[in-house]
């Protein structure tokens, strides 16, 4: 009658047979192609006590003995590491002895109760046992409930079918201590699936069979043919059942433990971690040298690099403070950047103090190291709030380079951002931080100051700052209303009330007074892009032919592109359209050079990416914006992966032209402005006022200036998995990105032409790990994948006739995958 839990008979030895294997493959792989190895034993297994007053309630103990080791699948004998190997020259002589002792299970209705053994093993063999004792927890009844093995709390299901019972674990809800962590944007991220199932057959109410399955997949969200799995499997058969010894007496189970052996002492059933330590590992210096080739500016945009970048991470990872700052005094100034670029993205705390130790903001000749760990900490994978600290501290002290200065705060808004996106919106850096940019933009006078918090919040996008936003979009001039204007562009459409759209309509229909063509036109395209309503849409295409004359060609070609490339509003734009007064002939044969033009640059099972170039010119034929996007999308997510601005106002007395209406004061300027995997870096200037552009002119020779150079890293995941058959596993995926990007802007008066060209040169490499670390043996797969690629987009402005002839080129060179 014991319906709770399996019970056994009193006197007998059971003989049994275990094994348990691991598997590491790639996803699609077979489990004939995978790595792994099998560890199998006798078991022998009796009662030593039943409690007089619950019969559910049994002492069992549990032997192994004749341990082997072997490797799982069929290998040649050269590459076959066991052959020829007797078991304790493979497990080490103390982790056998280990193995083969004893252990206790307290089995109260079918559950470990209590797990006795000895207290001074290695966790590495205790987990063996462990992982062997949870396969003797099972309930003869269907139902539900959690129950703590080795792999923690876990909700568990049982089905129960005369004498077979299967039991599915629940992997994702063990409550265990859990290591590791993910990407920030889910498209740079890895999608895992964990399953665990247990088939019992039963006879005479014990078990005779038990077979156990796990299994744990690992999949690149941007390409999921490319991953890892990890299979354990448990297996544990009756061989027969022989006369054994009698059972101990007693009233208390302590009593009958203690009477057995003193030395066995009660320990949790949820396994120990383990990490086996590396035996010829390089040190950090010695892998430095190594790589150090890989690393000179001008082999940046080849994709070994960023593979070298990558393992130099993972080894600064487990590098003291003084080891990397040993590496980092002794370098040329060449190879510092790079460097600082993989210490600070390597985000351990000793490799945060070992660079803020080294570089001394008060020195201003260091500022291109102190700017390549600004815009490491702002791309980083999962920061800290220690790190925002840092930065808020270093903002409040001396600084020495005032763009320096400004890179703080801008990077401050990007990981306000990263750290509310994980429920950190409350800790108390991010609340000092966010205090901080919204009351010094409060108070903030000069245009300078204005401009550096509004492109910290451009970075932060904080819902509360959305009036303040609105405020320096309508009532500002130039710049500053034009950058209020982009970075309410950033946010969600969700964000964008009543009220935003309403100032907004204001902005781009000139209702309370003038504003540039820039600021017009990007609050056209808040409003496109936000769901609008059929007035506002209407309003829109009405205005049309009563603007100045490229602005009309832009618009134009805005809603000709929302269009072509079925955006969000395009219905409502083509419910607009039947009305004849919105669309005819005299709006629509609008002539001009301005454009808006949207396409794919690839299209995939999984991530697709798109371009979308625009370009807005003075009525002088002079370039006013371009603005190149790139954009990456899967089912779920978008990730805005780069954008490069360039801008230009008031030349036209260059070419004796006459400018535009509202922009007849303007100061003659051109820089450039980008973004890079959501983080907005700060803008660069061409030049500022008359003078400087005419030394510029004079000496121009069409070198394009540096946008952005250096090493980041993008994907940044890792597991640690304990399996249900004792072993630890992990999978750790690094991705890494090269990349150059320049722009540049020339004048001839002599030819009167313009030309524009921004070049960006890229390379990727992924390296995805999965090992299984049996202290004694490791196995485990890597899987990488690298691209090369360069992307040049060139307009070139003919202003010596009216309407001007423009050329835009978008050139791609092969990029080999492999």
């Amino acid at each position: 009658g014991h319906t709770t839990g399996p019970s056994l008979n009193n006197d007998k030895l059971y003989k049994f047979a275990y094994s348990a294997e691991v598997y590491v493959g790639s996803v699609k792989a077979s489990l004939q192609r995978s790595a792994g190895y099998r560890f199998s034993s006798g078991v022998d297994v009796n009662l030593l006590w039943r409690n007089p007053e619950n019969d559910d309630d049994q002492l069992v103990k549990i032997t192994i003995r004749d341990v082997q080791v072997e490797t799982v699948n069929e290998r040649p004998a050269d590459k076959n590491i066991f052959k020829g190997k007797s078991t304790e020259k493979i497990i080490g002589k103390e982790y056998l002895e280990a193995l083969q002792r004893p252990i206790i299970v307290e089995l109260t209705r079918g559950k470990v109760k209590n797990f006795y053994s000895y207290q001074n093993e290695p966790a590495f063999t205790q987990n063996i046992k462990r992982g062997l004792a949870s396969l003797f927890q099972l309930q003869l009844h269907s139902g539900s409930a959690p129950e703590v093995d080795i792999s923690g709390k876990c909700d568990t299901t049982y089905n129960v079918r005369q004498d077979q019972v299967t039991k599915i674990k629940a992997l994702d809800s063990c409550e265990r201590e859990k290591h590791g962590f993910t990407s920030h944007n889910p498209i740079l991220d890895v999608s895992s699936k964990s399953t665990s199932a247990t088939t019992y057959v039963l006879e005479d109410s014990f078990i005779k069979s038990a077979k156990a399955e796990e299994n744990y997949v690992f999949v690149l969200n941007s390409r999921r043919k490319t991953g890892s799995k990890i299979v354990s499997k448990q297996r544990l058969e009756l061989k027969s059942i022989q006369a054994g010894p009698g059972l101990l007496a007693g009233k208390q189970v302590a009593g009958v433990i203690k009477t057995l052996d003193s030395s066995y002492v009660a320990l949790s059933l949820v396994a120990e971690p383990v990490k086996s330590e590396c035996k010829k590992c390089p040190s950090l210096s010695e892998h430095w040298q190594s790589i150090r080739e890989h690393m000179y500016p001008d082999k940046l945009s080849n994709a070994e690099a960023v593979r070298s970048f990558l393992s130099f991470i993972q080894n600064i990872r487990k590098a003291t403070k003084e080891e990397i700052l040993q590496i980092i005094r002794s370098e040329n100034k060449e190879l510092l950047p790079q460097i600082v670029d993989a210490v600070t993205s390597a985000q351990t705390p000793a490799s945060l103090e070992a660079v803020l130790d080294f570089l001394d903001f008060k020195d201003a000749s260091t500022s291109v190291l102190q700017e390549r760990f600004l815009y490491a900490c702002g791309f980083a994978s999962h920061p800290s709030e220690m790190l925002l600290k840092s930065l808020t501290e270093k903002f409040k002290g001396d600084i020495a380079n005032e763009e320096i200065r400004e890179t703080v705060v801008i990077v401050m808004g990007a990981l306000i951002r990263k750290l509310c996106e994980r429920e950190g919106c409350k800790l108390p850096a991010v609340l000092e931080a966010k205090r901080l940019i919204l009351n010094r933009l409060e108070k903030a006078k000069k245009d300078d100051n204005v401009r550096m918090y509004l492109l910290a919040l451009k970075n932060a996008l904080l819902p509360e700052a959305i009036p303040l936003l609105l405020k320096y979009a309508e009532s500002e001039e130039g710049p500053i209303s034009n950058l209020a204007a982009t970075a309410l562009q950033r946010y969600d459409p969700s964000f964008l009330t009543k009220e935003v759209k309403a100032t907004m309509n204001r902005i781009y229909h000139q209702n309370h007074r003038v504003h540039e063509k820039t600021v017009r036109t990007t609050a056209a395209a808040i409003i496109l892009n936000s769901n609008p309503s059929y007035m506002e849409v209407k309003n829109i295409l009405l205005s049309i032919g009563e603007l100045p004359l490229e602005m009309s060609k832009y618009m134009l070609s805005m809603i000709q592109d929302i269009l072509h490339f079925e955006m969000p509003s395009s219905k409502t734009v083509r419910r607009v359209l039947k009305d004849m007064r919105a669309h005819n002939y005299d709006r629509f044969s609008k002539t001009g050079s301005s454009s808006a033009y949207s396409g794919y640059i690839t299209r995939g099972p999984d991530v697709s990416s798109t371009y979308s170039l625009d370009i807005l010119y003075s009525g002088s034929g002079i370039l006013r914006r371009s603005n190149l996007n790139i954009r990456i999308f899967d089912r779920n997510a978008e990730l805005h992966a780069s954008q490069v601005v360039l801008e230009a106002q008031g030349l036209e007395s260059i070419i004796a032209a006459t400018p535009d209406e509202g922009e007849e004061n303007l100061d003659s300027f051109a820089g450039m402005s980008a973004i890079l995997f959501d983080v907005q870096l700060r803008p660069v200037t061409f030049f500022q006022g008359y003078g400087d552009l005419m030394s510029k002119m004079l000496s121009a020779t069409g070198d394009s200036m540096n946008v952005v150079k250096g090493l980041i890293l993008l994907t940044d995941y890792s597991q640690e998995i304990q399996l249900q058959s004792g072993p630890s596993a992990s999978t750790e995926f690094l991705g890494g990105l090269a990349i150059d990007i320049s722009g540049g802007m020339e004048f001839s008066l002599w030819y009167r032409e313009s030309k524009t060209n921004v070049k960006n040169r890229v390379a990727t490499f992924v390296s995805g790990n999965a090992e299984v670390d049996s202290f004694f043996v490791k196995t485990g797969m890597e899987t990488t994948l690298e691209v090369e690629t360069s992307l040049d987009f060139i307009s070139t402005v003919q202003f010596s006739q009216y309407p001007f002839l423009v050329c835009m080129q978008m050139d791609r060179v092969e990029s080999p995958f492999r």
